[in-house]
């Protein structure tokens, strides 16, 4: 078998094996966001601050969710990172933005965050806010799931091969939203596409 065979092996399998009553757990907790007037805010560095931009989008256009991301603003974003520092950036942002109790985040992390490791504290920072302020907590995240998953109300974490953990972590974060963007309990507008039909 080529490498192509065994990653798109290892995608079926995580499929088959994703918790599914975890993503109705999201799926559930976002709607509850809407239903009561909160926002969404979605977090994440590397490959998860590019998902939580896409995700954004997604979120306010199909779902009608208020949605934003602190990555979204790059003129900001560098100027807390370089007056403030990266492990309160995105905190910092949050505060601004006056996040509370009818809010809720939105991990997109590989490892989840862990502070004692030093490991994405910016995400770790966010999530201890939100729990402070009673916002509540959603991820999409690999491994263990981190502080995420030890915190979070509503987690999803594929089941995935060591060897491919960050890949596989970041393409099933893609597939997951656009599964929720586009649930029954969230979808408020059809893509122009599925409208074109």
């Amino acid at each position: 078998m080529t490498y192509t065979d065994d990653f798109l092996s290892d995608s079926k399998k995580i499929i088959d094996l994703l918790d599914r009553a975890a993503i109705e757990r999201v799926a559930a907790e976002l709607a509850a966001v809407r239903a009561r007037g909160g926002r969404l805010f979605i977090i994440g560095s590397g490959g998860g601050a590019g998902h939580a931009s896409h995700a954004v989008n997604d979120f306010r256009k199909i779902a009608g969710i208020e949605a934003y991301s602190p990555t979204d603003n790059v003129s900001e974003l560098t100027a807390r990172v370089n007056d403030e520092g990266w492990d309160t950036s995105y905190s910092n942002w949050l505060r601004v933005s006056r996040i509370d109790a009818s809010d809720a985040i939105l991990v997109f992390s590989v490892g989840g965050g862990d502070a004692e490791r030093g490991i994405s504290v910016n995400l770790v920072r966010c999530i201890e806010l939100a729990r402070e302020v009673g916002a509540s907590v959603m991820g999409i995240v690999g491994r263990d799931g981190g502080y995420t998953a030890t915190v979070g109300e509503a987690v999803v974490i594929p089941p995935l091969n060591a060897d491919t953990i960050t890949p596989q972590t970041e393409g099933f974060q893609a597939v997951i939203w656009h599964l929720l963007v586009s649930h029954p309990a969230l979808r408020k507008n059809p893509g122009k596409w599925e409208s074109a039909t």
